[in-house]
């Protein structure tokens, strides 16, 4: 070899493009500029780039019931498909994908999920199917989820596609204010589900996962209609505030506290319970600002309500807040709700009570595999069991530690 001459890498890379990389990355580069209304006619233009037919584009509904078709150009329309019951819904609630042979080729259904939140699915059919067009598909379905979410913010599009019934303005209120409804990560993982979807006014849920700690509120502001509505958005919003500024939690009381208490006065107030997890430990803090219990699931049982002391709702001022802790085991699970669940009366003018409550937790919980399962059941049980009434919002947080760490999802895959 002369002397200078370049000797390149043993190891060297190879980084030219697959077909698969160009297919996604072609999809992923259309779309940085594309219009919110175009994004599904890209979507099907790609798929059936690789010989895909009859795409649709199904979003899970508000009230978590039916799968809605997206409209489009491209895409195929219909009604909208049951949760329960349907190839759709089966892929969507376990998400993993379902696979149907027909006469014409398989039919495919991919689960969207945005990191852990269920978006909806994806439906094609090809000819045939390889392990290789199963991995790009469900590398596809991703990408078109994250698409949707980001998209989600410019147009009214897929609020539109989701509504299956007219919505009220403390309804829509709420909505904006909700963070996904459900995450999952190794250590911990956290659904949420509202009644009524389309008329809830004064319930309200947020939380945050900073680094190893799991922040978690849960709002029911006194009243009824509008005026809930805006004395929920205040207190959601003095929450972040506080818990941005890394308040603890009896600094983060009195921050909402005064907040209800000078823009409303003493006479509104809004009960809440705030919760602070360690993920990496499972110790748990609680702050109960006139809620009820929340209740510690184990094995599928309710071993107990986690009592403590109370405090006085938010916004009553004055309240020095009362810090509850427990020390929770691998794959405890704990549920938090507003009295509105409880407060329910049955048909025959019973109140549907904690004890039923508890009974319908450990007949679906056995059969509910993720905390999403479980909230989604638990709540549309509930609801049968009261003869559909519900006059008064009746909102479900359910947590789930796992415990362990995370670390090794952060190591490259060679």
């Amino acid at each position: 070899m002369a002397m200078g001459e370049r000797i390149g890498p043993v190891n060297a890379v190879n980084r030219s493009e697959g077909f698969g990389e160009r297919l996604l990355g072609q999809l992923l580069d259309r779309a940085h500029e594309m219009p919110p209304q175009l994004i599904a006619p890209l979507v099907a233009e790609e798929i059936r780039a690789i010989g895909g037919r009859d795409i649709s584009i199904l979003l899970q509904d508000y009230a978590q019931l039916t799968l809605v078709p997206l409209p489009g150009r491209g895409l195929t329309d219909g009604e909208p498909l049951p949760l329960q019951g349907s190839l759709a819904g089966r892929a969507f609630l376990t998400e993993t994908v379902v696979e149907h042979l027909q006469a014409d080729g398989v039919r495919m259904f991919l689960p969207l999920l945005d990191g852990s939140d269920e978006i909806g699915v994806l439906a094609v059919t090809l000819d045939s199917v390889s392990d290789d067009d199963r991995r790009l598909l469900r590398r596809l379905a991703g990408l078109v989820a994250d698409m949707l979410v980001t998209k989600n913010s410019y147009t009214d599009q897929f609020f539109r596609a989701r509504r299956r019934e007219p919505m009220s303005v403390p309804a829509e209120i709420q909505w904006s204010l909700l963070p996904p409804l459900t995450m999952t990560t190794p250590q911990v993982a956290v659904a949420g589900i509202l009644e009524p979807a389309y008329n809830v006014a004064g319930d309200s849920l947020d939380y945050a996962l900073n680094d190893d700690i799991l922040h978690l509120a849960m709002i029911d502001a006194m009243g009824h209609g509008l005026n809930a509505a805006v004395l929920a958005t205040v207190a959601v919003g003095a929450y972040r505030h506080a818990r941005r500024a890394e308040a603890g939690l009896a600094e983060l009381y009195a921050f909402m506290d005064t907040a209800i208490d000078q823009q409303f006065g003493p006479d509104h107030f809004v009960t809440a319970q705030m919760m602070r997890l360690n993920i990496g430990t499972g110790h748990l803090e609680w702050v109960n600002a006139g809620h009820p219990a929340p209740l510690l699931i184990r094995d599928h049982r309710v071993i107990g309500a986690l009592e403590g002391s109370g405090t006085l709702p938010v916004g009553i001022g004055g309240s020095k807040p009362q810090i509850n802790s427990e020390h929770l085991q691998r794959g405890d699970r704990v549920l938090a709700y507003t009295d509105g669940l409880i407060e329910e009366h049955a048909i025959g003018g019973e109140q549907f009570g904690e004890e039923r409550l508890i009974a319908t937790i450990e007949r679906v919980g056995p059969a509910s595999a993720t905390v999403q399962q479980m909230v989604r059941d638990l709540s549309h049980t509930l609801m049968q069991e009261r003869g559909g009434i519900t006059s008064d919002d009746a909102t479900l947080f359910l947590i789930e530690w796992r415990g362990g760490t995370a670390d090794h999802l952060a190591k490259p895959i060679l």
